[in-house]
């Protein structure tokens, strides 16, 4: 199953069932407040729905707007840990996000006024189900609600002013996420599936899960062993090799760029680059 949190045409907030090209209702009285609240529910599935939308005319939110944490994997592909240069480890490299740097499908990724160094990063979100303290590799993935589309874009001299990642991760607009979130039943098995960019048109990025370096199992322990996980929190378990600031001369994105997320069936995120006033 897919589900998306949207708009109604009054402006109120509300989540929804996606079937083919149908959007069901399900942020009515009877049913949790939003999809995270339905998520830590755990009867997501069973809720039943009010009103039907065309899934091509509503607005839609990131697929949860209201992460209690994001959780964002550095350099969990070979071909992107050789690019940056960086050492082998033993252990994921961690950094967090914003709830408020995150955007919908569709919505403008702003490049601040400050720096003109902004890059993509294409990749596969976790969106927790079940939550859960020191949750071991073998029961990890049965605490995953679904997967979505995820774009890490990063302003790189922000980024790299400092040892510390999350100043150039985390200004507004930089998070797109979405367009829904699969289920694991409907996502299947995911390691054959590519995770791609394409910026107008060109692509990118193209590598198989398969090759993360930290799979996702070990990532959900990893990171579930220093915070307790919640409902409804956010993995982006990092990006292949490809990105702009590595290639030579580097590749920003620039006002007018479009940039592309797809990966298999989980979807294709699709963002214009527009310029902070």
């Amino acid at each position: 199953m897919k589900y998306i949190s949207f708009l109604r045409n009054d402006g109120s907030a509300t989540y929804g069932r996606l079937d083919g090209d149908k959007v069901l209702d399900l942020g009515i009285a009877a049913n949790p407040v939003d999809l995270k609240a339905a998520i830590a529910a755990g009867n997501l599935d069973a809720l039943t729905g009010g009103d039907t939308f065309n899934y091509a005319e509503v607005k839609l939110l990131p697929v949860i707007p209201n992460p209690d944490k994001i959780f964002c994997v550095g350099h969990n592909y070979e071909s992107h840990r050789k690019e940056t240069g960086r050492d082998k480890v033993e252990h994921p490299s961690i950094f967090t996000r914003f709830a408020d740097s995150l955007i919908a499908h569709g919505e403008e990724i702003l490049r601040p006024k400050v720096s003109t160094d902004l890059d993509y990063e294409a990749e596969l979100a976790i969106i927790i189900g079940k939550g859960g303290r020191y949750i071991s590799q073998d029961e990890a993935m049965s605490h995953i609600a679904g997967y979505a589309c995820f774009n890490d874009a990063s302003v790189r001299d922000w980024q790299w002013h400092t040892r510390q990642f999350i100043p150039g991760k985390n200004f507004p607009t930089t998070g797109p996420f979405g367009p829904y979130m699969v289920t694991p039943e409907e996502a299947g098995d995911l390691s054959e599936t590519h995770v791609i960019s394409r910026l107008n048109g060109e692509v990118m990025q193209d590598q198989p899960l398969k090759d993360l370096i930290f799979p996702l199992a070990q990532v959900i322990s990893y990171v579930s062993s220093f915070t307790p996980l919640n409902p409804g929190d956010v993995i982006a378990t990092g990006t292949p090799g490809g990105v702009g600031a590595k290639r030579t001369p580097p590749v920003w994105m620039k006002p007018g760029d479009t940039i592309e997320v797809e990966i298999g069936h989980i979807g294709k995120l699709v963002n214009v680059i527009a310029q902070e006033d």
